[in-house]
């Protein structure tokens, strides 16, 4: 993708497919939550004439490749392009009218329900998921998307929206936020960060395979960012912890993010990424994938290597986590 073909694409439809809203209209101007930070009144404005957004909390703003800096953590413009990419096939062009929304929305006739569907447990074994594991943690989507229906995998936020994925299909139903798990019992002094969802099912299968008689899951809480824009909401959370570990992803926004936590809770973080440094995520690790075999783009990622790859990584790779 061209910088030229990135700032075609109007930065509301580009949130949308983010999971990210207005809350308002005001001529010209579409009002936001601001996507980069918790807030309770609109500071984040999109001029949708120019094709501009200006977030009045940090004085910053400017064009879509503006945008994916502060989304991304990351100014190296060549891996901005390929994360605005990546998300380009779900952006769809959507009209907002503020007395309809509420009763059509862009998700539509939402079914939530056990995650049973064969083709779902296939996509999830094809990425090296233990889909038993699975099941507990995610729900079964069904829905209407601009006009169309589709089945796909939920994973849910603390606001009551969800994470969701398919093997064509990645998006958010909002509102978009954090997931935090927390165990029962006491409370946990020690808690593990993630990006995304996938990334925190393949650490549960990693420990199961590792340890199958003591998997040690319930020994800390869990906080699933859901993106790395969502990183200021869960600083007040991680500092009741005593430990933290960080499972970020090794690309610049991960490394970023991960910077960003240790300045602010030096000791206390614990930068899990080491074990996995030659590969850009957990789930690549899981599915013997190094780095030097990623793609940026999803709709670019060849989806699965063979399936029994996936299940049995290279013994080499003993991830004590």
């Amino acid at each position: 993708m061209t910088t030229q073909e990135a700032k075609n694409i109007r930065i509301a439809d580009y949130l949308q497919s983010l999971g990210y809203s207005p809350v308002k209209q005001q001529g010209k101007s579409l009002w936001y939550k601001s996507p980069f930070r918790e807030e309770t009144e609109a500071s984040f404005k999109v001029n949708t004439e120019l094709n501009q957004w200006y977030d009045f909390g940090t004085g910053k703003g400017g064009n879509i490749i503006a945008l994916a800096q502060e989304l991304y953590g990351s100014d190296y413009v060549p891996y901005l392009l390929g994360k605005i990419a990546e998300q380009a096939p779900h952006v769809r062009p959507v009209s907002f009218s503020f007395r309809q929304q509420a009763s059509e929305p862009s998700f539509q006739h939402l079914k939530v329900g056990e995650l049973t569907h064969p083709a779902l447990l296939r996509y999830l074994q094809e990425r090296g998921i233990n889909t038993a594991l699975a099941q507990t943690e995610c729900k079964e989507l069904h829905f209407i998307h601009n006009g169309k229906p589709y089945f796909a995998i939920g994973f849910p936020n603390v606001a009551g929206g969800y994470e969701v994925r398919n093997r064509f299909f990645k998006g958010c139903i909002a509102p978009k936020d954090i997931s935090h798990i927390r165990q029962q019992g006491e409370p946990r002094n020690v808690c593990y960060l993630f990006e995304g969802f996938m990334d925190y099912l393949s650490f549960l299968t990693i420990r199961v395979k590792n340890n199958p008689q003591y998997s040690r899951l319930t020994t800390q809480d869990y906080i699933i960012l859901n993106s790395v824009s969502n990183l200021a909401k869960v600083e007040n959370l991680l500092a009741t912890y005593v430990q933290i570990g960080s499972f970020l992803d090794n690309d610049t926004a991960g490394r970023n993010a991960c910077e960003s936590l240790r300045a602010k809770f030096g000791e206390r973080l614990l930068d899990k990424s080491l074990y996995y440094r030659e590969y850009k995520d957990l789930n690549d690790y899981l599915c013997g994938k190094p780095l030097s075999q990623s793609v940026e783009p999803i709709e670019q990622e060849k989806q699965v290597q063979s399936a029994r790859r996936m299940m049995h990584p290279p013994k080499k790779r003993g991830l004590k986590m």
